[in-house]
Formats: structure tokens, sequence, C-alpha cells
């Protein structure tokens, strides 16, 4: 059942209105999560109505088959009301509360218990199996123009302008699955779709303006329900981009005709100087290892924790435990309703810690097989093995996110392939930065990727040498990691190589709006490299969807040695070797010292090429570049 389709939002709605004749309706009357579910594994729930002069009144239940009001709020907000309940006994039904005034019913609400679906529980996170795709939304594919610009929104598109709304939308993704499909992706990130309603660049969606709501630029609630439901045909999962940092200035809890203000007195951080002065407004010092340094002054913990992104990014209060409830309550609510497969929590360490464990605890606990990668932006592994599961830190901080962005093996990607090979460069620097995984809990439940978002375009930053496009995409395929590729990645698509350049880095999938004059889709006015990268991606992405080698394999590398690399994934069944060659000459490549692992019995099938030959004891290497081997072993009667 889609509650948010026009039917029953009329429903609910009408319920909300239902009162006594007496008493005049209360205005601007909501309720969040709009709704809930029985036989959650947590059965308390929180909801939070808004309603002008709202905190005067009695709650009272009235209809509630095995639900129990534990306790009402009115928290320091006059036009708010917490109620909390207890569903351990709840069946599916329309629950009713009323709010009284000394005795005399007032208004009641019609609120949904609706039904799970069949092990909703048991729903199976991204994996090791799993490749990865971002997409950043709005410029994907344009599904549908007339969605483009809309009455109730600030910002209109704008294509030219390189900040602005470009138009892409939930239909432009449903649209791209055969695509994607084809090309072998089975899990996809998608930045976030939640309502931005900003005066100007917000697009890119990280400054939310409704925690329940898809921008209706990109959709709607139920075309995003049908996306998840239409790409699980096609065998490809949904992540959700969830932000517990900070929202949108343009959040009706801050500005608008039609504000009640903030639900709590410590809603946001800095929210006394917001109410006073709306410039006095101190901004985080992104000085991330502060929470987990034993040696951090207090006074710069708080200037990391409690600043603001941007002016238009308040700093949410996680320790208000309003709003800890409320942000673990809709995390929990979209991957119920939705029926997702993971999340990517932004800015993950800008949170309150305390918050984040509570967090990635309550999501864990309702679905055990689940999965929740973070984002901590620093090169250091310490730093970024601190907040995955199953880390003993130290301190005693304990998280329960399975997976976190390798950005330190990813940063090394790059500065290897493109530095001079020499004792202490090159080549051995990206070995020795996956000997770190010491460090780590789990490091095969990390997240590596070749970009993203944020960062420049991989082939730019290689300085559009295909070659060494193809090794870097090659290690990120073929790692023992959970691998993760930037929308337009596999047909090239480039950027300024020097500071941010969001605009550039985020440009419009070719072919995603109608007339554009190259199309990825049908292939039109591709470039001959192009066609290529896309070709090599995917020949490893089918490849490594049969590959148990590569989801489930050991890893041995061996410590590189006149400008080679080679690494095994490795099963029972199978042996995989791949080899990362920079010289610009032919040379010979020992394989003996391989023995351990390889016999010159051995035969090999090259999967980029499809050639087979045996190993003897040397493998000429012909040129620069990456070598994938399948090798199997000579059959002792053979």
């Amino acid at each position: 059942m889609n509650f948010f389709s026009p039917k029953l939002r009329y429903s609910f709605i009408a319920g909300l209105l239902l009162s006594s004749p007496s008493f005049a309706q209360i205005n601007a009357l909501n309720v969040e999560p709009s709704s809930w579910w029985a036989g959650m594994q947590n059965s308390q729930l929180q909801l939070l109505v808004y309603g002008e002069n709202i905190s005067q009144f009695e709650v009272k239940l009235i209809n509630a088959a095995g639900v129990n009001l534990v306790k009402f709020d009115a928290s320091q907000s006059q036009h708010h009301l917490f109620i909390d309940l207890d569903l351990t006994q709840a069946r599916p039904q329309t629950l009713i509360f009323g709010l009284y005034d000394k005795d005399q019913l007032v208004q009641q609400i019609e609120y949904p218990i609706l039904a799970r679906q069949k092990d909703a529980q048991h729903r199976q996170g991204f994996n090791n199996k799993d490749v990865i795709y971002l997409i950043t939304p709005d410029r994907f594919v344009n599904g549908n123009p007339n969605n483009d610009n809309h009455p109730d929104m600030l910002e209109e598109a704008n294509r030219k302008d390189k900040d602005g709304r470009h138009g892409g939308d939930i239909l432009g993704i449903r649209k791209a699955l055969p695509y994607l499909k084809d090309l072998g992706v089975t899990q996809l990130w998608i930045n976030p779709l939640l309502e931005n309603n900003q005066g100007r660049y917000s697009y890119h969606g990280y400054s939310t303006t409704n925690f329940y709501k898809i921008d209706p630029r990109f959709g709607s609630n139920a075309e995003y329900k049908s996306l998840v439901e239409e790409a699980s045909r096609f065998g490809i999962g949904v992540i959700k981009d969830v932000v517990v940092n900070h929202m949108g200035s343009g959040h009706h809890w801050m500005t608008g005709d039609n504000s009640l203000g903030f639900p709590t007195s410590t809603w946001i951080n800095g929210q006394s100087n917001w109410l006073e002065n709306n410039k006095n407004i101190t901004y985080t010092s992104h000085r991330r290892t502060t929470v987990q340094d034993p040696y951090a002054a207090a006074i710069d913990t708080a200037e990391f924790e409690n600043g603001w992104f941007t002016d238009t990014m308040p700093d949410l209060n996680q320790r208000d435990p309003y709003l800890a409830t409320y942000l673990i309550q809709n995390s929990i609510w979209w991957v119920e309703y939705a029926g997702l497969s993971g999340i990517r929590e932004d800015t993950y360490s800008y949170a309150d810690k305390a918050f984040l464990t509570k967090w990635s605890q309550a999501i864990m606990a309702e679905y055990p097989h689940f999965n929740i990668v973070g984002e901590e932006w620093s090169a250091n592994p310490i730093t970024v093995s601190y907040w995955q599961a199953g880390k003993i830190n130290q301190d005693g901080y304990q998280s329960y996110s399975p997976s976190m962005m390798d950005f330190p093996l990813y940063e090394k990607i790059i500065s290897s392939l493109n530095e001079k090979e020499d004792w202490g460069s090159g080549l051995i620097t990206l070995y020795e930065m996956l000997a770190n995984d010491v460090v780590y809990a789990n490091p095969t439940q990390l997240v590596l990727f070749e970009g993203n978002h944020d960062t420049n375009r991989l082939f730019s930053l290689l300085n559009q040498d295909i070659t060494l496009y193809k090794m870097a995409m090659a290690y990120v395929l073929t790692s023992n990691r959970i691998p993760q590729i930037f929308y337009g990645t596999e047909v090239l698509m480039t950027s300024p190589t020097k500071d941010r350049n969001d605009g550039a880095v985020r440009a419009d999938f070719p072919g995603g709006w109608q007339g554009d004059e190259v199309n990825v889709f049908d292939k039109q006015n591709m470039s001959a490299q192009q066609l290529d990268a896309l070709s090599f991606t995917k020949t490893l992405l089918q490849y490594r969807q049969q590959s148990t080698a590569i989801s489930a394999g050991t890893l041995k590398h061996f410590a590189p040695k006149n400008g080679v690399y080679v690494q095994f994934r490795q099963t029972d069944d199978e042996i995989l070797m791949i080899i990362y060659n920079k010289n610009e000459q032919p040379l010979e490549l020992d394989l003996q010292r391989f023995n351990q692992i390889i016999q010159p019995s051995n035969k090999a099938k090259d999967i980029l090429t499809s050639d087979t030959f045996s190993l003897g004891s040397a493998l000429k290497l012909t040129q620069k570049g990456v070598t994938i081997l399948s090798i199997t072993q000579q059959s002792s009667k053979g």
C-alpha cells in the first residue's frame, strides 16, 4: 500500500480534520512520521505533531488495538507535541487519538499502522558481490521534463548554469535501468532525493527541507518506491544517501510564512544565536580527528562538532533526545517504506558520535543483514577505521556501521599511478597503503571507489591516459573491497583537476537529455576512446559477477619490482592474477617468484582479450597496462 498516493493522502488529511463542531480546527496540523508498521523490532514509536498552539491539549487514544500511549510531551514549543506509543502488541490498523481541552474532544487524528512486507526484517544489504553505481540524479537522465520546475519550489531549472538545476529525475533513472543492468551494475547509490527548497545551489540534495518528502522536481515518494521495485526486477538494489548532520536553511523549522518554529529549544546548534541574529553563525572547523584524538582540547572538539557547514546548512544537534529519535526513525522509515538495500551516511564523523552509535545500532538491530557505509573523508586509515563496526578503540567507542568509504586507498590509487616509479614512490605506495589493512576491523567491508561527486574526474586526474585509467578501474573492481564507480566514469567524463569543480564533476550524462549530441545509451557520436573504456568497464563488471575469487576470495600481493605490481585473488576453484605494469617498454615477468600460487603447468586466460596460453617460467609483458589472468591448474591426468 502506498501511503503517499493522492487518494491515501486525502484520506489521511481528512482524518486529521475530524473534530468536534464546537471547536475551531487546529491550523497546519501535521504528523511525522506519517505512518509506521506493526511488528517492528523496536516497538517504541515517537510521533512529532505540528499544529498552532497544540501544546495546550491533552492526548488520549480513542481507537487503538494493542497500542499503549506511553506519554505525550509539549516540550518547549507551543506548536509541537511529542507522542510516545508502545506498539508491542499492535496489529495493522487505523489508529485514532484525540486532542482534548479539559476532557472536551477538540480534534481527532487518524494514524495508519501498516502491515510489514514478508521478511522485511531480513532484507539483504549490499556486499562484496555488488558493484555500486553512484548517480547525481539532477545530472543523470531527464526522464520527465514536465517536473523540471514546480510552483512550490524556489529554484528553477537552468541547464546553462553549471551550479543550477538541470532536470534529471527519478523517471530518468528508471529509463536507464536496462543500460545499468547490461553494464553490470547491481546497486545504485543515489545522491539525496529529498526536498531541497533552497533559493539556489540546491540540485545536489544535501540541504534537506523536508525529511519525509521526495523533491517534486525529482518525482514523488511513490515514484521513488516504484524505482526501487523496478530496479529490483533488474537485479539492482538502491542505497539511500542519508544526512543526519545538517539540513537546509529553507526548512520550515527555520523559515517561511507557515513556520511553527523549532520543536525544542536545542534542535540545532547555535539556535539561540540564529533566533536573535541570523548572521551570528559559528562554522565547523572540519578538524575531524578531534573527536578521536586522546589529547584533543574540548574547545577544538566542540568547534568541529557544533559548527555549521555553511550558512545554508544549519547543524543539527543530535544530543537533543527528541531530534535523535526523529532522525533514527526517519532513516528506518525510508528503509521500510521503500525497501532499500543500504544507507550511505554523509559527513559521518560530523554528527555527535554517541548519537551515531545509537543510530547505527538501531538500524542494524531492525535489519541485521543490512549495510551502512559512512563517509569519513580522510587519507589516514586510522581515522577511517575508528568508525567501522567491530573496531576496538582505545577510548571504548563502538560503532555499528559495517562499512566506511575507503578514502585512503582511493587517494593512493591516483597518486601511485601518476608518480614516477622509484624506491619510495609509485606502485610501492599503493602496496604499502593496502598493508595498512591491519588497522581495520573488517577491511573487506570497505567501499573502494574511483571517484565520487566531490572528487575530480578519474580520467582527468590520470592526465587522460587511457592505460592508467584502465589500471585504476581494474584495481577498484578486482579489489578485496565493495567497489563503487561514479556515473560517467565508464565513458571518460572529464573535469578540471585543481581544487573543487563540483559543477563540472557533476556534469550531465551524455544522452540523458533529448537532443544531446553524444548519447551513451545508443552509442551515438561516442569517441573511439569512450567506446573502448565502456567496453573495458562492461567486461570487468560482467566478469566479476561470476567470479568467486573476486567476491569472496583471499588476497595475496607481491611487493612491486621494476614497475610491476602483482596481486592474486583466490578460492579453491579459481585463481585470478592481476598484473599492473607501468613500463613503456616490453619486459619479461619472472613467474617463478609466484610459484607458491601458480605452476608452469597452469593454463591461463586473459579475461580482457580472451587469449589462452600455458604459463612458463616467464610472462612477456609487451606494453604498459593491466593484465588479468584467470588461471586453471593442469589436470594430473592431462
